[in-house]
């Protein structure tokens, strides 16, 4: 484990921030880039990925806490210590789609198509993240020798090669994202150690991964594709 990547003076950068700071500069930047190549606005783009990489972490956050709240009550200042690690991604993916939503109805931009954009470079930055977790040592496998969290980044780096060449259109590869992501996550989740709950059997994660690969694989049957 590497927590800590450096110090300047009195100053520490964790390996966890710093891979959420890499993940949004290499995700925006290309996602930016990739707008502009089919004609929607580039910097609108931008201002979206800055509210959802605020918003997942927010969400995540807010998740992580209520999964564990037992703990939180006799140390609520711990909340805030997100250089620690501790983000549940599904929280952070409801609330960056509904903010995500919000934004894009204000400035009457396409919805669906919009998030076919994004979704690949939403993968590419969960797969750089991960390896923040794994620096960190948080999202750990049941034994030292089980490192999920770079299990996790590659899936996520094949997802986004698949998803990469996509042309967005009416929310297919939203739907395909979420369909592949439950999938490797509800996988992954057998061989994760620090699962914090447990319903029929199943952990959180997988009882939602179920949840959402219904939902996503109904939906991609139902869109025509184009």
């Amino acid at each position: 484990m590497h927590p800590v990547l450096f110090k300047i003076g009195p100053y520490s950068v964790y390996s966890y921030g710093a891979m959420l700071a890499l993940a949004f500069l290499v995700c925006s930047f290309l996602a930016k880039r990739r707008a502009a190549s089919i004609g929607m606005d580039g910097e609108k783009i931008l201002d979206l990925t800055v509210l959802l990489i605020m918003s997942g972490v927010i969400g995540g956050r807010i998740m992580f806490v209520v999964l564990d709240l037992e703990y939180f009550k006799t140390r609520p200042l711990d909340i805030f210590k997100l250089w620690e690690g501790g983000l549940v991604w599904y929280g952070g993916l409801i609330l960056a789609v509904i903010s995500g939503a919000v934004f894009l109805r204000i400035y009457k931009m396409p919805i669906l198509k919009t998030a076919d954009l994004m979704m690949p470079y939403v993968a590419l930055g969960q797969a750089i993240g991960r390896i923040g977790c794994f620096l960190n040592g948080c999202c750990y496998g049941k034994t030292p020798a089980l490192p999920t969290q770079l299990f996790e980044s590659a899936a996520m780096l094949i997802v986004y090669l698949i998803l990469r060449r996509r042309v967005p259109s009416n929310g297919r590869t939203f739907f395909l994202y979420l369909i592949l992501y439950s999938v490797f996550r509800f996988s992954i989740e057998f061989i994760r150690g620090d699962n914090m709950l447990v319903i029929m059997g199943l952990t959180f994660s997988q009882f939602i991964s179920i949840i959402i690969f219904t939902a996503a694989a109904i939906l991609w049957k139902v869109i025509p594709s184009k």
